[in-house]
């Protein structure tokens, strides 16, 4: 079961990532999951100081905040004209120097371990269990990122025309009525909701690796929006499981072995896809150059 629990675990971020990580790099915006994992610094340090408590629902509370607080301060720095990569990167720098001031201040002689509040280790997921009224319900991880898959799932099922619109032509989406502003802040809350529910399970490298490679993958095989999310969710399962027998075969990190999976097709995307493969536009030039000299005889 420890196997299973471990995979499936794997499984559901890939898919709950992957499924937002397609609107994330159609915007340009494939490094806001690792902008947050930095910029939720300060709240897990201010959730600690008002509590008292190392306890991990707090601290992902704290970091939910920070995390919606960061998605708000892109986006207004980006209205005011900066480019979104800086945004991203003024944002997080900040914040995550204002959050080592705050630890080196007030919490100096805490042991506030990061690692295991926020960074955690996939292979430590089925002895984290959740119990109800006495009975043991499964590992808290497969609850949280499950709930999170479900969620995204739901959301952009429902709301998937409105995001197509708003992520390809926000200015026809706000010609048609679609409240722009109100669909980038929900995809955004979606991002920070999925990035820390995932953090304190299964660790900072799968979250962002399964935000950003899966859907250029998929982004490379397709033009259609809908069949790259399918691509995207796909690709990012694949790896989840190939990647744990990968890391079980050499005895490595799970959660590196999975993201290292994933390149692995997103390799084999960017040498044989159709459209953008680096062997197929050869020879497609090759044949090109074929049919120019045979015209010229």
């Amino acid at each position: 079961m420890n196997t299973f629990y471990i995979i499936l675990t794997g499984m559901l971020v890939a898919g709950a990532c992957s499924m937002i990580g397609c609107f994330l790099v159609l915007r340009k915006m494939a490094m806001i999951g690792d902008a947050i994992s930095h910029a939720v610094l300060p709240g897990i340090v201010i959730a600690f100081l008002a509590s008292g408590s190392r306890d991990s629902i707090v601290m992902m509370l704290g970091a939910s905040v920070l995390g919606l607080l960061t998605v708000f301060l892109i986006q207004l720095f980006k209205q005011s004209g900066v480019q979104t990569e800086a945004s991203i990167g003024v944002v997080f720098t900040a914040l995550f120097a204002v959050g080592i001031l705050l630890i080196s201040m007030y919490a100096s002689n805490i042991d506030l371990d990061l690692d295991c509040v926020l960074y955690g280790e996939i292979a430590y997921v089925p002895w984290n269990t959740v119990t109800i009224a006495g009975f043991d319900i499964g590992p808290k991880a497969l609850w949280l990122v499950g709930s999170m898959f479900v969620i995204n799932l739901i959301t952009i099922g429902m709301l998937f025309k409105q995001f197509k619109i708003c992520s390809f032509d926000p200015a026809l989406a706000a010609a048609v009525g679609i409240p722009v502003a109100f669909f980038h802040y929900l995809l955004m809350s979606l991002v920070s909701l999925t990035t820390v529910a995932s953090f304190e399970s299964v660790g900072a490298i799968l979250v962002v690796g399964m935000l950003v490679v899966p859907p250029l993958t998929a982004y490379l095989l397709t033009e259609r929006l809908s069949a790259m999310i399918a691509i995207s969710v796909i690709a990012g399962m694949l790896s989840a499981v190939s990647g744990y027998y990968i890391a079980k075969l050499l005895d490595a990190s799970i959660a590196a072995s999975m993201i290292t999976a994933a390149g692995g097709l997103l390799l084999l995307a960017f040498l044989f896809s159709p459209r953008h493969g680096v062997i197929g536009k050869k020879l497609r030039q090759k044949r090109a150059l074929t049919h120019t000299a045979a015209e010229h005889g």
